[in-house]
């Protein structure tokens, strides 16, 4: 991908709406046949979307550098807010129709713990994503025969920042908001949860290598 100001506001493009989707789709919850410890596990319908928005700021990182992977994290955290506010404002507009209304709210209408836990999970795992990014590539880069391991840091950056992410958003929203940290009989079903929703990241992380090389493979 050329270095151009025109292809970075594209990529800055799909990063916000693929963070913005994630949260209008994270409600809807599946099962993927796995059995972890005894439970099914399921994963929330945001976990593709929600990939995206790391492997756009790792392609960002390589290509423009730091700083702009960086403001591309705060770009989309005012995105996050923005889309929360209006979200909200909506939902209290007088409605036409009360079929719809329900809907909307069963859809939209977010528990505010579970705002707040997506909100702390993503500026925490992005703002990680971006520095241990570019702490692992200048480490390679001082060797030329490892310039060409980009997967290295591609994968160590969004496997390592996928861990904060599930611990954190499945510890505030379910742990706290939920009270699963407090009940004993809840704490299987609350590791279950983490590990088994990292395994699945995981393995999407991994997956998104090649992409990272396609869009990094040219540069000028």
């Amino acid at each position: 991908m050329k270095k151009t100001q025109s292809n970075l506001s594209i990529l800055q493009i799909i990063f916000t709406v693929s963070l913005v989707i994630s949260n209008v789709v994270t409600s809807k919850l599946f099962y993927t046949g796995v059995n972890l410890f005894g439970t099914v596990i399921t994963l929330p319908g945001a976990v593709f979307c929600y990939a995206i928005t790391f492997l756009m700021t790792d392609v960002i990182g390589e290509i423009w550098g730091k700083q702009e992977a960086n403001a591309t994290v705060r770009y989309g955290f005012i995105g996050q807010i923005l889309a929360t506010i209006l979200i909200i404002l909506t939902r209290y507009i007088p409605t036409a129709d009360n079929t719809v209304q329900e809907a909307y709210v069963t859809l939209l209408g977010q528990n505010y713990i579970f705002v707040i836990g997506s909100m702390i999970a993503y500026y925490a795992s992005q703002t990680w994503d971006v520095y241990i990014f570019h702490k692992i590539r200048t480490h390679f880069m001082r060797n030329a025969e490892s310039k060409g391991k980009r997967w290295i840091w591609n994968n160590a950056s969004t496997m390592t920042s996928q861990i904060i992410d599930t611990f954190l958003f499945i510890g505030i929203s379910f742990g706290i908001g939920f009270g699963w940290l407090f009940d004993k009989s809840m704490l299987p079903q609350l590791f279950t949860m983490m590990i088994g929703q990292y395994l699945f990241k995981f393995i999407i992380a991994a997956l998104d290598t090649p992409f990272f090389y396609f869009f990094t493979r040219k540069r000028n």
